[in-house]
């Protein structure tokens, strides 16, 4: 296994940069259906154990938490995160970083997990970066879980304007200005093509899950309702012209050099 590559002043494009906001959800028992559907997604209970885990974005530490406490699975879990927003500590060893850099020796983790992180990272280059460390620490054989806000929702999720993320570069921090809703804009939601085209510049293959992930949100959190008794009975195929539009993109990702994991 390689050494921990040596700590580096990253240029400012790969850094969390200071006026950002850390955006986290405090919402505890949210975090623990976020968690669900990701074991559900990712298949966590068919992989070897213990699982050596990753959570890039700790936030409230919910995550994290529901992993590293798991009854039935075994997990090892490293949470990092820019800033420490924790409400809950048990579980899992935190680390805090300064950047898109992770303090890990290579191929580390069985399964590493990004849940909206990539738009809060930076601009394109430091996105790349993000993933190619996500790639680094990533065991062959390993799997990775992203989801991002995708570009095209109707109303951003980070602070609730109606096409906030639909308008150009230039035009975004005015409108948050002018709503009274905050000074900069400071998140990079993206689009399907360039979700797919990073993964791919980083070394990853990936699944798109949006429709997987959609069904298995109402089965977790709303599962007698009349969605998920409709969601039951429709074909993938019925959904595939819209995502492009489903507000979360969500993929499970693996090195480039293994068969699908």
């Amino acid at each position: 296994m390689s050494k921990i590559p040596p700590r580096h002043q990253a240029p400012e494009a790969n850094r969390w940069a200071p006026e950002r906001q850390p955006h986290a959800v405090l919402d505890l028992p949210s975090r623990r259906f976020k968690g669900r559907k990701i074991e559900r997604l990712l298949d966590l209970a068919s992989r070897p154990q213990p699982i050596r885990m990753l959570e890039v974005g700790t936030g409230s530490g919910g995550i994290a938490h529901y992993f590293g406490t798991h009854p039935q699975l075994r997990c090892e879990v490293d949470a990092v995160d820019v800033h420490d927003n924790r409400l809950i500590i048990e579980g899992y060893r935190y680390h805090q970083v300064q950047d898109t850099e992770l303090p890990f020796a290579d191929q580390t983790f069985d399964v590493v997990l990004t849940n909206h992180v990539i738009e809060h990272v930076g601009d394109e280059q430091a996105q790349r970066a993000h993933l190619a460390e996500l790639c680094r620490v990533l065991r062959s054989g390993g799997v990775g879980y992203l989801a991002v806000p995708n570009r095209w929702m109707l109303v951003e999720p980070h602070y609730k304007l109606a096409f906030l993320s639909w308008l150009p570069h230039a035009w975004r921090t005015p409108y948050l200005r002018l709503m009274g809703k905050g000074e900069v804009y400071d998140c990079e939601p993206l689009r399907i093509t360039q979700v797919e085209r990073l993964l791919a510049g980083a070394g990853l293959r990936h699944q798109n899950l949006c429709v997987s992930a959609l069904r298995a949100t109402f089965e977790i959190e709303r599962p007698q309702s009349t969605t998920a008794r409709v969601l039951r009975h429709l074909p993938d195929g019925m959904f595939l012209p819209l995502r492009q539009t489903i507000p979360t993109l969500i993929y499970r990702f693996w090195r480039s050099t293994d068969v699908k994991s």
